[in-house]
């Protein structure tokens, strides 16, 4: 079964400096039919202007990756750890017993986009913990790249729960499959461009819950389309 989560019906905030969308439930948005979808809680798509940001906040007990579309993103935290996050880069922050950080816009000229994502962990109380990593262009071209894994295989980014993140870049025409056991549940975000899944047309910003299928087909509708795919227990 897919349900569509479409774009133009997430909830969304904008503040003047922070232009955001918000799939599931966060902040002031709130929708008791859209809280979250198995251990995913957030996606939260971003766009900040230049020199702005959020200042130093604290975080406990959830997996916070962050995606950038373009532009830069400055992150900074409490367990000493600074960095440049860019389009390619996909970057984990474990909260656990507690972390502060703060996300920056790094440019002075130009906007950021981004995709704020968290996952609830398997256990709570774990040691914060941060991780990033680059993955190039031709790794993600036609197909699907783990990103990551509770277990870091193929040098993904480790998250401390049973979910595994794949991301896809395609140009019309593209086709990519995904299997999966009958017991997990999947679900696509549309980061841009348009993909039909299993017979379903998704465009930017567009997400779907996927359950009770164990194949889906994904072929992209438009050149430049980039999706993320999250499969989870």
């Amino acid at each position: 079964m897919i349900t569509i989560r479409p774009a133009q019906e997430r909830g969304d905030a904008n503040f003047g400096w922070l232009e955001s969308r918000h799939t599931f439930s966060f902040g002031n948005y709130y929708d008791p039919h859209h809280m979250g979808f198995a251990s995913l809680r957030v996606i939260n798509e971003d766009k900040v202007k230049p020199g702005q940001g959020f200042g130093t906040h604290s975080h406990r007990d959830m997996e916070i990756i962050s995606y950038v579309l373009a532009g830069e993103l400055e992150h900074k935290d409490s367990i000493g750890n600074g960095s440049v996050i860019r389009p390619g880069d996909v970057q984990i922050m474990s909260a656990g017993t507690g972390i502060a950080h703060s996300e920056f816009n790094a440019s002075a000229i130009d906007p950021v986009h981004f995709l704020q994502i968290w996952i609830l962990p398997q256990q709570t109380g774990i040691k914060p913990s941060y991780e990033q990593k680059y993955f190039t262009l031709e790794e993600k071209q036609g197909k699907l790249r783990l990103v990551a894994s509770n277990d870091g295989r193929d040098n993904s980014v480790t998250i401390h729960q049973d979910a595994n993140l794949y991301v896809a870049a395609l140009n019309k025409g593209d086709l990519v499959n995904h299997n999966t056991d009958k017991n997990r549940s999947l679900w696509i975000q549309v980061a841009k461009g348009g993909v039909e899944v299993n017979g379903q047309i998704l465009n930017t910003g567009d997400g779907a819950a996927i359950t009770d299928e164990i194949e889906i087909s994904l072929s992209a509708t438009t050149d430049n389309t980039e999706i993320l795919l999250f499969d989870l227990a």
